[in-house]
């Protein structure tokens, strides 16, 4: 069998419309639905997705327990801290890069750069 044998199959809006109708009024599933019309469930999702049919979409549910949500507020309060030690660590490089610059400009050298040679500061 070629490729170009197989058949392509066009729906019309109104089967579209009626398919959807059918899955809205919750008697038959996507699959039973597919398998009742020789249709894919993923074209009948494609159609929910084109026809903007929220309420037809698949919902995820997550069920964790106690000790899931309680090491989930743990990590995220840890996250804040950490972000704030960062912020605290670029501000404290960032004020020690002024005072090299204010202390090389009153030495009298060129720039940071010499000054921390002089010193034998690594950049």
């Amino acid at each position: 069998m070629y490729k170009n044998d197989r058949v392509i199959r066009r729906y019309s809006e109104s089967f579209k419309l009626k398919i959807l109708d059918e899955l809205t009024a919750g008697k038959l599933n996507k699959y039973q639905l597919g398998k009742a019309y020789g249709i894919a469930p993923t074209t009948i999702n494609e159609w929910i997705r084109k026809y903007n049919r929220k309420d037809l979409m698949n919902t995820r549910v997550t069920v964790k327990t106690k000790d899931e949500i309680t090491r989930i507020k743990q990590l995220q309060k840890e996250i804040e801290q950490l972000k704030k030690l960062l912020l605290k660590k670029d501000m404290d490089a960032l004020i020690e890069d002024s005072y090299l610059e204010v202390a090389a400009e009153q030495l009298g050298y060129k720039s940071v750069l010499e000054l921390k040679k002089k010193l034998s500061i690594k950049p």
